[in-house]
């Protein structure tokens, strides 16, 4: 048994504790130091000017420097060591959440997938800036306090008095800011996520007048957001002024107190100036946790939410690999349910694809075809069943492992801004001369020849620089590329004209003839012609399965029924196993 899953986020907050460790000794001596001064005032009030000694006066001078130049490298130390376990976070979580955005983002198209990213930098900045030193410095304050105490009990306990009215106000902060700053947030989450939105259909948009009425309910979330924000500001403003004024007040009473009790004769001027100085120095924490609050909330719910996405992600296990697929697919009782929990996608699949045959996907839009795509390719895991590839749960093969083997056309294809040349090839290392054959085999070679700059012709955001068709040959040049044993192609033919229908029932018909398994899914018959087996799905489940002919000759003469003898029962109404076909009266197994 492995260990048991903990949470990325605490393993890399866990693989950090030394440096908050050193942190904590170096706020230890700063904080000790932060004690020369009014320690060197005192002794200079009651030492100095009482015996008018130069050299005392000298030596605690010098001594005094020395300690505070020792006092600014360690400060300097502490906040490097801050910076560098911002940096360690940042390289620890960065990929693993750029990986789980982009899985997030494929398996739900959520809009928000860089969230994660933006929570992270929220993190990073807040535990390497002055937010997280006030942290370390408040436990400070009790000990600056009892000092005081030492001083004279009412000094201290004037300095007491103050520390827990600015502690309350520090806490009324809390209060008063948490539910406007976490509704500023959703809101502007929300309004981040709407041009995000907007600008992947921005075309449609502005061809059909809507952009005025999204800009309107943009602006509407953005105005709430600005609104929650504002009142979190004037809350947070109120209480900020007020615990600066009751600081000076402090300032104002405990020299009040210092001066009645030298006139008293119970303590010296040079007690009354350390206690102000230490006085000080024991609220500032305080004062600046209250200054850095609203960076304080902000992380709070950045740490919360990275916990949640990152929930259950365990270390990264070195395993065998396993051996390049050979592109045997089997589907048994497959079940897919919509993320939101409604009707079934998917319900009862199950087939099976040898290696090296073709199998065409058929059906009406809406009776699940894409989202079997997605399950072929991993993309999606069943909720129930299982999809093997080769004998192995395919949504749990690594992607980095078997993204090679793997060609996909989506019905929606997106490139990537780069080159036509780095587009094909996947962004990875390769010869020139495999991205030219994956070209010639979608048909796309002549056309990539013929734009400017051939291969290195630059895919601008959104392909805005080429055309459908062009886009869609391209996608099938990624498709194709390399050692690929398992192609699914998703409305491959969708903006083809008629040279590149018949490039792409070549391509088919090479890659059979290659032994690799592939999976059509289209409305146009002319590209099941290469098809071994032939799926018909209505309602996300399957209505024929079998070898491409019986199939096809089944469905044709239900047609022709229909035709000659009237209305007969839908074929969504006369659904046969599974994993069986009908043939006449008799029934074909699949397998």
């Amino acid at each position: 048994m492995g260990a048991p899953k903990t949470n990325a986020l605490r393993r890399a907050l866990a693989a950090v504790h030394g440096a908050f460790f050193a942190v904590g000794l170096f706020s230890l001596f700063i904080n000790l130091a932060a004690l020369i001064v009014p320690l060197y005032m005192m002794q200079i009030y009651d030492r100095v000017l009482t015996s008018q000694s130069r050299e005392t006066l000298i030596a605690l001078t010098g001594l005094a420097f020395a300690l505070l130049v020792v006092v600014m490298f360690v400060e300097i130390a502490r906040s490097r060591v801050l910076v560098r376990v911002g940096d360690q976070l940042d390289e620890t979580l960065g990929r693993q959440l750029f990986s789980t955005a982009v899985e997030e983002r494929a398996a739900s198209e959520k809009a928000a997938a860089s969230q994660p990213l933006r929570d992270l930098e929220t993190m990073r900045t807040f535990m390497t800036g002055s937010g997280v030193l006030a942290l370390f410095d408040a436990p400070w304050t009790p000990i600056y306090l009892a000092i005081i105490y030492l001083f004279h009990p009412w000094l201290g306990a004037v300095a007491t008095f103050g520390g827990l009215i600015i502690l309350a106000l520090a806490i009324a902060s809390e209060v008063a800011i948490r539910n406007p700053l976490r509704e500023a947030g959703s809101s502007t989450r929300w309004s981040n996520e709407l041009i995000d939105i907007f600008a992947r259909s921005s075309q449609a948009i502005r061809v059909m007048g809507m952009v005025g009425r999204l800009e309107n309910l943009w602006h509407s979330h953005r105005r709430d957001g600005v609104a929650w924000q504002a009142l979190a500001s004037d809350r947070l403003g109120v209480l900020q002024a007020l615990a600066k004024s009751v600081r000076l007040a402090l300032q104002v009473a405990i020299l009040a107190v210092g001066a009645w009790l030298v006139m008293e004769g119970a303590t010296t001027a040079g007690i009354m100036i350390a206690a102000s100085i230490v006085m000080g120095r024991a609220l500032a924490p305080v004062e600046a946790a209250m200054g850095q609050w609203r960076g304080f909330v902000n992380a709070r719910a950045a740490h919360r939410r990275l916990r949640e996405v990152l929930e259950g992600i365990g270390p990264h296990d070195e395993r065998m690999a396993l051996p390049p697929p050979r592109g045997r697919l089997e589907l048994d009782n497959v079940g897919l349910r919509a993320s939101n929990g409604g009707a079934p996608l998917l319900s009862g699949i199950t087939f099976l694809i040898e290696a090296g045959e073709a199998l065409g996907v058929i059906g009406p839009s809406g009776a699940g075809k894409s989202s079997l795509a997605r399950l072929l390719v991993g993309i999606s895991a069943p909720t129930l069943g299982s999809v093997r590839l080769d004998g192995v749960e395919i949504s749990s093969w690594p992607k980095e492992e078997l993204g090679p083997y793997l060609g996909y056309l989506p019905q929606e294809i997106e490139l990537l801004g780069g080159t036509i040349a780095q587009n094909i090839c996947r962004f990875g290392a390769a010869d020139p001369s495999a991205i030219v054959e994956a070209a010639k085999l979608a048909g796309a070679h002549d056309m990539i020849l013929r734009l400017p700059h051939g291969y290195e012709t630059v895919i601008e955001e959104g392909g805005r620089n080429i055309s459908g068709g062009q886009l869609q040959r391209l996608g099938l040049a990624r498709a194709f590329f390399g050692d690929t044993r398992l192609v699914v192609l998703d409305e491959p033919n969708s903006n083809l004209d008629g040279d590149g229908e018949a490039a792409l029932r070549s391509a088919l018909s090479t890659l059979k003839a290659r032994r690799r398994t592939v999976i059509v899914i289209t409305h146009k018959p002319a590209l099941l012609a290469t098809a071994d087996k032939l799926i018909a799905l209505s309602e996300g489940r399957i209505l024929h399965c079998g070898p491409a002919r019986s199939v096809i000759a089944e469905m044709a003469a239900r047609a022709g029924d229909k035709r000659s003898n009237g209305p007969i029962p839908p074929l969504a109404t006369r659904r046969s196993k599974p994993n069986h076909v009908e043939s006449g009266n008799a029934e074909v197994q699949l397998t």
